[in-house]
């Protein structure tokens, strides 16, 4: 694998996390509001941002299994980790929100 190719990836982990957590926070307004349709539909893009970063995650893991990539630990990488991760604790907490929403509604 390329270095450009680990930037790409990198950086696709970086704007589906970020998308990914901005999807789930919208969703979380939108219950707030009593609008579960729209969370829901919100909470359904946030996995799809999610499912392409993880796919993206698992190329770069299984490059590096295959001895194709070498393990590269940069400040970049760590970053697009790190947004990747919050994004799933957001998830899980906005669903967890969007549930509690529409038990007291």
């Amino acid at each position: 694998m390329s270095e450009t190719s680990i930037e790409h990836i990198v950086m696709e982990l970086v704007v589906n996390g970020g998308n990914a957590r901005s999807m789930a926070i919208q969703a979380i307004r939108a219950a707030k509001e009593g609008h579960f349709a729209e969370a829901d539909q919100y909470l359904q893009k946030c996995s799809e941002s999610l499912n392409t970063a993880h796919n993206y995650q698992t190329e770069l893991i299984q490059g590096e299994l295959n001895g194709n990539t070498p393990a590269q630990i940069s400040l970049l990488m760590i970053h697009a980790q790190d947004h990747l991760m919050n994004a799933m604790t957001v998830k899980d907490l906005a669903m967890e929100i969007v549930d509690l929403c529409r038990k007291l509604m």
